[in-house]
């Protein structure tokens, strides 16, 4: 099982830099480059909820599921 992270997707449709996105989430730069990059763990759905009202979009569209056997 692996959950995708497309958060570079989504910035890059709404033409957004990771720190313009961390300063209108309220967390870090790092945070938001983990996410990013698809190394976190764990995602808050509080913090989901603030990047899907800043960019206007569904968690479906940050977050993907691939069977890792496909």
């Amino acid at each position: 099982m692996a959950i995708i992270v497309n958060l570079d997707v989504m910035l890059a449709k709404r033409k957004m830099s990771v720190t313009e996105l961390s300063e209108k989430i309220g967390i870090t730069m790092a945070n938001v480059s983990v996410l990013k990059n698809g190394k976190a763990k764990a995602i808050k759905f509080s913090t989901l909820e603030k990047i899907c009202e800043v960019l206007e979009c569904q968690p479906g569209d940050i977050l993907e599921y691939k069977n890792e056997s496909e």
